[in-house]
């Protein structure tokens, strides 16, 4: 039977492909990756570099893969990785990593870091060297269908508890519907009136939509663990339910990770074409906007601005939607002085959010966002992702900033819509 550290150095091997060899070895260590990375960029440890952390890949791809690695395997001069090295990669890693992409952006050569480290995660989760908080959502994940540890009792008590304060009705296993809109555990618990905005605009619009009670949850901890088995048993529940369910498109939340994970990682997870189109809810609402099915009208004349969900923007593509709603009733709007594609992250991205010993690193770097907030003197900062939007809230209140108020933009579409169809009858779960 093999030992933790001989399964993660395994995996690290198996980890190898032709992207990770021509990566390694088109990497000039320029270091231009170094300023696009806010763990970098705020400590000024060159610990925190993003091709540092990809060390215990590199090292495996040079003994591997090279003709200078391999001699030096053969007549002892290059030494293996060890339990200490993993472990110490395990805090760099998981610690001081979002998985943002920025850094991929930068490279003059075209690496694809944040690829790299994704397969250093491989690694470390097979050998066991993950962070406890993250540990647990995926193992709360598997049994109960959500990192929270949410149940399907858990929805239909939030279900019924919106449509009897708000007199909306909000559909729920319908076979047939047009869409089968997907949540993340932070909007059943922290944001729910995400899941009122749904079905106020869908009324409006006059689409047909729907919940699954059987599995509602978007985000997957395995990609953000680094554990590829999980990742693609929790992307088989979303199949199995929209499969079900006979419904044509699934509509992602305001979650980076859920949308990448699901629209871009699935088939390769899966190893199969998804029987589904997957979309943002951004794109869909302003494809609404676009046919004229969503009229948005009055004005928000406060003073506000949009950070763009990493994953959503940078690897999802989705920048000119949110500006196309926010147009519509916010004369106000500014941008920060990164935005779009080379926005500056959160903090929270990538399992940091569910690691608590990375706290004090994401507090200290979310100053890159106080210090573009501070610029703009905004009283509101809309997002669309609800991790997000939990840790900017954390970190303005970390840094007396409360006088920012932090909201979702599908809630201010929302807020916006010009008038609302009527109500009908309820189809939530009894």
């Amino acid at each position: 039977m093999s030992t933790p550290l001989e399964r993660g150095v395994e995996t690290l091997k198996a980890q190898v492909d032709a992207r990770v060899e021509s990566y390694f070895s088109s990497c000039t260590g320029c270091g231009v990756c170094a300023e696009a990375c806010l763990f970098y960029l705020e400590t000024g440890d060159p610990r925190y570099t993003p091709i540092y952390k990809t060390e215990p890949l590199r090292k495996v791809w040079k003994n591997e893969h090279t003709l200078w690695g391999k001699l030096a395997t053969t007549i002892g001069l290059s030494k293996p990785i060890t339990e200490n090295d993993l472990s110490d990669w395990e805090q760099l890693v998981y610690d001081g990593c979002s998985m943002c992409s920025r850094c991929s952006m930068v490279c003059p050569v075209g690496i694809d870091i944040a690829y790299l480290i994704r397969k250093v995660k491989e690694g470390l989760a097979a050998a066991g060297f993950v962070p406890e908080g993250l540990q647990h959502a995926g193992e709360r994940a598997l049994e109960f269908g959500s990192p929270m540890g949410l149940t399907a009792q858990s929805l239909r008590n939030a279900i019924a508890a919106l449509e009897k304060e708000e007199g909306v009705s909000i559909p729920v296993d319908v076979e047939g519907a047009e869409y089968l809109c997907m949540l993340s555990s932070n909007e059943v618990v922290l944001y729910s009136e995400y899941i009122t905005s749904l079905s106020k605009i869908f009324s409006a619009a006059g689409i047909s939509w729907t919940l699954s009670s059987k599995y509602f949850e978007a985000t997957n901890t395995g990609v953000q663990k680094g554990d590829s088995g999980l990742a693609a048993q929790l992307l088989e529940r979303v199949v199995e339910v929209a499969t079900e369910l006979g419904v044509k498109t699934i509509v992602s939340p305001e979650c980076g990770h859920a949308y990448t994970t699901i629209r871009w990682d699935a088939p390769n997870l899966l190893g199969r074409e998804l029987p589904f189109r997957v979309v943002h809810i951004l794109e869909l609402l302003d494809q609404l906007r676009a046919e004229g099915r969503l009229i948005l009208s009055g004005s928000f004349d406060e003073r506000l601005t949009y950070h763009d969900p990493c994953n959503i923007s940078r690897r999802g593509g989705v920048l000119a939607q949110p500006r196309h709603l926010l147009n519509q009733f916010a004369p106000n709007f500014v941008e920060m002085d990164e935005s779009g594609e080379m926005n500056w992250c959160c903090g929270g991205g990538g399992g940091v959010s569910s690691n608590e010993r990375a706290e004090p690193l994401r507090l200290k770097v979310f100053n890159i966002k106080k210090r573009q907030l501070d610029a703009l003197n905004v009283s509101t900062l809309v997002t669309a992702c609800s991790n997000c939007r939990t840790m900017l809230e954390e970190g303005l209140e970390h840094n007396d900033m409360e006088n920012v108020e932090v909201v979702g933009l599908t809630e201010l579409v929302a807020e916006h819509l010009e008038s609302t169809a009527p109500v009908g009858p309820s189809n939530s779960m009894s």
